[in-house]
């Protein structure tokens, strides 16, 4: 074998290493994850606006993705209520005079319109049917059930399982992302607020990933996320904090001194939330026998994926800069 062969060996058999232990196809997700980065940089460069269309558009995904999960356990969410719900909100957020009154009044009326739609027991036909099928022949997970039908009557799920679903899946969906957007109301540094929210939050994922494939050795929860790790946790923080101080340095130059402190304490807090939404997402998914809650960004699974932990930061990490008035 030619000294080529063997490095093309060893490289092969080191990046199967790699992809066993982060449990993801690594090239795939770095290729995915720089497109979404040009993406997002590209929409704050040109306009705020096209960074907010940006989220809702992610989060329609997002909903989609939750009504097919549900419905392999037989559980039914009004997709297209959560759809409207989910879009005035967040578009009221962003362009009403009061935001954050906006966002409280929306998610109240939200409330009552996707309670009332999950009691009335809508399908979306076929189209749905064969999403669920696919999703359980390609979970690892789940591919030993079999299909069930939209609207959980096989399952015997009681009205109430569908509305507080339904409930649940409006508060993750449509109030945590209208946190993306408020920081982009106060404050007058709209870009570095949109770069903190999504950026620290992947980049304390990348750290976690890192740290824990690496260095890994004390699992943090084995029974709901056997790759999670306590190196792992530290690596979330360590990198959150990092970038948290380069993002602070370059917006709020010689005045953020006197704040010295706040990148620490986000990264510990972007580190600690953001792990903690991991951790729920796999133990949802885990209960629903479902590997991904979707397909649609290769190496990550699906948005929601991508998304948890920024999603489970965003009110945290907007209460902190709007408390210090940055």
């Amino acid at each position: 074998m030619s000294a080529e062969h063997e490095f093309e060996d060893q490289t092969e058999a080191a990046l199967q290493d790699i992809n066993k232990k982060t449990g993801r196809n690594m090239p795939q997700a770095v290729l995915t994850a720089v497109v979404l980065i040009a993406i997002i940089v590209a929409c704050l460069l040109i306009r705020t606006d096209l960074f907010v269309y940006l989220i809702i558009f992610f989060m329609v995904l997002g909903l989609w993705e939750l009504r097919v999960d549900f419905a392999t356990v037989g559980l039914q969410i009004p997709v297209l209520a959560l759809w409207l719900c989910s879009v005035v909100t967040l578009l009221a957020t962003y362009y009403a005079p009061r935001h954050l009154l906006a966002t409280v009044l929306c998610t109240m009326g939200s409330l009552l319109i996707v309670v009332l739609a999950a009691s009335t027991k809508l399908t979306m036909g076929n189209r749905l049917t064969v999403a669920v099928a696919s999703k359980l022949d390609t979970s690892s997970l789940g591919s030993a059930r079999q299909p069930v039908q939209p609207d959980g009557h096989g399952l015997g799920h009681a009205s109430l399982s569908h509305v507080a679903v339904s409930v649940f899946t409006l508060v993750y969906i449509a109030l945590l992302a209208s946190f993306l957007i408020l920081p982009e109301t106060f404050g007058g540094h709209p870009v570095a607020h949109a770069i903190l929210l999504i950026f620290i939050p992947a980049l304390s994922d990348t750290g976690g990933l890192f740290a824990g494939a690496w260095l890994g050795k004390h699992k943090l929860s084995p029974r709901i996320s056997p790759k999670k790790s306590v190196e792992g946790l530290i690596g979330s923080m360590l990198f959150a904090m990092a970038g948290a101080f380069a993002v602070f340095a370059f917006t709020y130059g010689d005045s953020w001194a006197s704040h010295w402190w706040v990148p620490i304490v986000m990264g510990v807090m972007v580190g600690l939330v953001g792990t903690f939404g991991d951790l729920c997402a796999s133990m949802l998914k885990r209960d629903m026998g479902i590997k991904d809650m979707g397909h649609l960004l290769k190496g990550h699974g699906g948005v929601l994926d991508r998304v948890d932990s920024i999603l489970l930061c965003a009110p945290f990490m907007s209460g902190l800069l709007w408390a210090l008035g940055m």
